[in-house]
């Protein structure tokens, strides 16, 4: 187990699941700052991720199939190497993530965060500029019954944000493939 804080704390157990979401560089509104304040981290996530489903500022990269396909494949890739990877969804700016890491997380984050940050910046033709915001909410998954609500949440986000009628309809995430992959033993 690991622990370290930045603007949010964070908490890392190899081998336990956890729910991650991370977000492209610049996605919240200027001078949003959602860490701040007397709200609870899980208040926090949810006032956070409610707007970047509104998308009402900052870049939409996800939504390119050559960007949104790359992640896929990197997303996948980590899942046979560094991630048991249970459910993922990739919205317009930013990823939701519910894995259990077999390796230390914070190198399991940069590796993800970095190839695919490289790959998307090559695809856009930029150089030099960040992609990923680099804080992440991530959360240990304490029981099944959290595994399953995380699990519903994930593959429900594009529903919510207006974005299909049906999680199987979305085509950036587990629920348009074979689906769920049960809570490791």
């Amino acid at each position: 187990m690991h622990f370290s804080q930045r603007y949010l704390p964070h908490l890392y157990v190899v081998g336990q699941p956890a729910f991650v979401t991370f977000r492209l560089y610049g996605s919240l509104p200027a001078g949003h700052e959602f860490h701040k304040g007397p709200m609870s981290s899980g208040k926090a996530f949810l006032h956070m991720d409610r707007l970047l489903e509104t998308g009402q500022s900052g870049p939409m990269y996800l939504q390119s199939t050559n960007i949104a396909e790359c992640l896929v494949d990197t997303i996948q890739q980590g899942g046979r190497s560094s991630y048991v990877l249970h459910a993922w969804v990739i919205m317009p700016n930013h990823v939701h993530l519910l894995i259990t890491p077999r390796m230390d997380f914070a190198k399991l984050m940069q590796k993800l965060k970095g190839s695919s940050a490289h790959q998307a910046n090559r695809l856009l033709g930029r150089t030099g500029a960040p992609f990923w915001q680099k804080e992440s909410y991530d959360r240990v998954v304490r029981d099944l019954v959290e595994f399953d609500r995380i699990a519903k949440y994930i593959v429900e986000n594009p529903v919510k944000a207006g974005l299909v009628a049906s999680p199987q309809d979305y085509p950036w995430s587990s629920a348009s493939g074979s689906g769920l992959k049960p809570a490791a033993g």
